[in-house]
């Protein structure tokens, strides 16, 4: 391991560093971050950086560097300071933006414009569906898709833009050495293979996906993003906080309506009262950025196309699908039985098990609906 690389992983564990405060470190001690790890205490200190900074910097822990040395290797992990050129340049605009990222995968991926789509955990058929046809959409223009690799909304706007080949970003609340969700590992490696796409973290190996890491690495999804999609929401929904915080650095909020009596529109109803603009359809938000669109992008945004070629887009297990189509109003057995695809006696034996859980209510005339009390 070089020189170097070792450094860096010596940066990377320092606490009380941002962005900003490295970049003017760094300028007045040679330009690099070798010769700013060179200084002895005093001259850091008369930098200006905070006695926690210094004793990591001067004094790193040698059992944790050795360890962080063979995470990078083994990963082929890419330690990105806020001083190398490769840093994002709308990230370093941001207040308190980090002052290193760990990438796995595609660093170029991180300059490229991108769009966020972010939302529910435990959204709708019809919300993952939307969320994938936006992110296949935006990323046949040319857009790169930054979301945080949760379930739900996250997994399936980085499933879209797989599916379109296009460059996907998983702007991760753990260190690059794990996956949160697990279920999601598949996925994460997936974009890895893609060529085109990259995990991001500000935060180091072996972090653990505590609660607030996750409000933290909301702000770099938006910070890397032009603009920020909420598609299905629930009042308090994590992808709000994303919201907030592009609203707070200065870009644009969209989100997608839904049914009045779905919990899981709140959110975005909320968003959209307080200015955030309604989208229906994927040309209410590139529309925006016809700036920023190759001639190649403004013709495929001419064609209106969404989807894979075949119309298919995978589907989750028979439950969740059925649940899904029923959604929060009336909704009878032959509709769900066209929109489902499942065979009558699947819907029938569903029904009543979803029923009996509690997760949905029967109404006169052999309708159903999803139980507002049920756990989303």
């Amino acid at each position: 391991m070089n020189d170097d690389t070792r450094a860096l992983c010596i940066l990377a564990r320092a606490p009380q560093l941002d962005a900003a405060r490295l970049a003017t470190a760094v300028s007045q001690c040679g330009g690099s971050v070798g010769a700013l790890l060179a200084q002895p205490s005093s001259s850091l200190r008369a930098l200006g950086l905070r006695e926690a900074t210094i004793v990591a910097l001067c004094a790193p822990d040698p059992l944790q560097l050795e360890s962080d040395l063979r995470v990078v290797e083994r990963l082929g992990l890419r330690l990105l300071p806020a001083t190398d050129p490769a840093y994002p340049a709308r990230l370093a605009g941001i207040s308190s933006a980090p002052h290193l990222l760990w990438v796995r995968g595609d660093v170029a991926a991180l300059c490229c414009p991108q769009l966020a789509v972010v939302g529910s955990r435990h959204p709708t058929a019809g919300g993952r569906r939307s969320a994938r046809e936006f992110a296949h959409h935006f990323a046949r223009c040319g857009f790169a898709i930054t979301s945080g690799l949760a379930l739900g909304i996250d997994a399936a706007s980085h499933d879209g833009a797989l599916l379109a080949s296009g460059r996907t970003i998983a702007v991760l609340g753990t260190g690059l050495d794990a996956c949160y969700p697990l279920e999601n590992l598949a996925l994460a490696e997936r974009i890895v293979a893609s060529g085109a796409g990259a995990l991001v973290s500000e935060f180091p190996p072996r972090t653990v996906p505590r609660p607030a890491n996750f409000p933290q690495r909301n702000r770099l999804i938006s910070g890397l993003a032009l603009g920020v999609l909420v598609v299905e929401a629930a009042r308090g929904s994590g992808s709000l906080s994303t919201a907030r915080w592009a609203g707070d650095q200065g870009r644009d909020v969209f989100a997608v309506p839904g049914s009045i009596h779905s919990p899981l529109t709140k959110g975005c109803h909320e968003l959209i009262r307080q200015g955030a603009k309604l989208v229906e359809q994927a040309e209410d938000v590139l529309t925006e950025y016809k700036s920023v669109l190759s001639q190649q992008a403004l013709a495929t945004l001419a064609l209106r196309s969404e989807g894979p070629a075949d119309g298919s887009w995978p589907l989750d297990n028979p439950g969740e699908i059925l649940l899904d189509a029923l959604g929060f109003e009336s909704t009878s057995v032959d509709a769900l039985l066209a929109s489902t695809g499942l065979s009558s006696e699947s819907v029938a034996s569903l029904l009543l098990i979803l029923e009996l859980e509690g997760r949905i209510d029967s109404l006169p005339g052999g309708h159903y609906i999803r139980a507002r009390s049920a756990q989303l």
